[in-house]
């Protein structure tokens, strides 16, 4: 008994010590980025010896982000721009998901398929014929244009997803509220949606936090200083012949704060959503 209890003892020490290391580990990248935009010099940033703390902590790198600069439009733009893509691509992959999952029709697992198989094409392969069509369109420099491209980039992830929820739920609850006088778009509405409310929450949140971070299309088609969302902002940081780090950090330590608030007021959507899609379906 007590060698079982001292093997628990050093196997649970092991773990704590492993999950210890890699909190620090993960915790890190985000203590360095919140000290260097505290710094007020480019110098401190690169002094050498590494100075980990700034020596007379200042909010000088967040003025110069949120006055100098354009940072609040930068933000709104991203909000617009992801709220929208995340909304359009989720009520799409819900339409989808459902009529794949609901309807048999010859051709269905290929429809599927080709949904699994765009998410395997990189974004950036496609942005030369994109820019030449959207060109000749007028399209270029528009926030909507970027609303446009993160739904049609974030729809099969959607509709996979979602397809996955729609297949946990038995036909039956759908097919009694139709003998009750329901149709089918309003039997989907208001008897499947309520119940899919943590899968939607969870398609949702991954479809706004990847239009949220996306930076080759925004790069590519804007370059207008009002339409540009916080990834363009932040990389014309990057200079020639230097990089301005203090006011990069801060500016990415602001735009962490809507997605951190966002994961927790849904984080337990976020863990009923992916759990019950990784189990069912």
């Amino acid at each position: 008994m007590k060698s079982r209890k001292i093997k628990r003892r050093i196997l649970s020490t092991i773990k704590f010590i492993v999950l210890g290391v890699y909190l620090i580990i993960v915790i890190f990248p985000f203590f360095w980025m919140l000290m260097t935009s505290l710094k007020s010099s480019q110098g401190e940033i690169y002094a050498f010896p590494v100075k980990y703390f700034p020596e007379t902590p200042s909010l000088v790198n967040y003025k110069e982000m949120l006055w100098k600069g354009n940072f609040g439009r930068y933000m709104m733009n991203s909000f617009i721009v992801s709220g929208v893509a995340a909304v359009c691509a989720v009520f799409i992959g819900i339409l989808a998901g459902y009529v794949i999952t609901r309807f048999k029709f010859k051709g269905r697992g290929t429809v599927l398929l080709f949904f699994l198989v765009t998410q395997m094409v990189p974004a950036f392969i496609m942005l030369a014929p994109l820019y030449q069509m959207l060109s000749k369109f007028g399209m270029i420099n528009k926030l909507s244009t970027l609303m446009l491209l993160y739904t049609n980039m974030m729809i099969p992830f959607s509709v996979v997803t979602l397809r996955g929820f729609f297949a946990s739920i038995p036909s039956e609850i759908e097919e009694a509220a139709q003998i009750d006088g329901c149709g089918r778009l309003r039997a989907l509405f208001s008897v499947i949606v309520p119940i899919m409310l943590p899968g939607i929450a969870a398609t949702f949140i991954f479809a706004f936090i990847n239009s949220w971070n996306e930076l080759f299309m925004a790069v590519m088609f804007i370059d207008v200083d009002a339409y540009k969302t916080i990834p363009v902002g932040l990389n014309a940081l990057i200079l020639k012949y230097d990089i301005k780090w203090g006011e990069m950090a801060a500016g990415t330590i602001m735009a962490l704060i809507p997605t951190i608030f966002l994961f927790s007021f849904a984080q337990k959507y976020m863990v009923e959503g992916l759990s019950a899609g990784a189990v069912k379906g």
